[in-house]
């Protein structure tokens, strides 16, 4: 188990990173169809009671945000190319709602996307986009009950900073991607060019 900071030589060796053909089936399973997402990548895999999971569970319920920075290092080191590729303007961490980050002290997704920036020179604007209404926790539900559970939840805060720029939404695990997608409409449908996505990890 890494500290706040390092993922030991010995945990990296049991850490399934995400290749290129996986990456392609996923986005064609999770996004192809709604053409809301210009292209998405991920890092690891989400393997139960492994240690991404591990990590992922200290950076939400641990008080650990240096593992969100640790994991934007490692996706802009390992990513890198890919990213520079989608020509961004900024990132947008996926929101939580006010309740929610005051629970938790703050936004995980915000230590990844801040990781992300400081390696490849991108602003993080996690005032832009924010979540309106409280949503249950997606865990337990289907995609189609995930997709429904947080339609319309989200809302843009500054429309004129957000027209024509080419956004990189940044969250910790994707599952279905309904989250994803329903920031990414909302950005669109607020005259944003292209949304682009990265993960920390992808559900298996």
């Amino acid at each position: 188990m890494p500290n706040e900071n390092i993922l030991c030589s010995d945990c990296k060796q049991n850490i399934t990173i995400v290749d290129r053909d996986r990456l392609s089936e996923e986005y064609d399973r999770k996004f192809k169809s709604e053409k809301i997402i210009s292209d998405f990548a991920s890092l690891y895999i989400f393997e139960k009671d492994l240690q991404v999971q591990q990590m992922i569970h200290e950076l939400k319920y641990g008080n650990k945000f240096r593992i969100g920075l640790y994991l934007g290092k490692e996706i802009a080191l390992i990513l890198r190319s890919k990213i520079s590729a989608w020509k961004l303007d900024f990132i947008i961490p996926v929101p939580l709602h006010t309740l929610k980050k005051a629970e938790r002290g703050y936004n995980q997704s915000y230590f990844i996307a801040k990781g992300i920036g400081k390696e490849l020179c991108y602003s993080v604007r996690q005032n832009l986009l924010s979540r309106k209404r409280f949503t249950e926790t997606q865990t337990n539900l289907n995609a189609a009950e995930r997709k429904e559970n947080i339609r319309e939840a989200f809302i843009v805060r500054n429309k004129s900073k957000i027209e024509n720029a080419r956004i990189l939404l940044v969250d910790d695990v994707i599952t279905t991607g309904a989250t994803i997608s329903e920031c990414g409409k909302v950005l669109l449908n607020n005259g944003a060019e292209k949304i682009f996505v990265v993960s920390a990890a992808i559900a298996k």
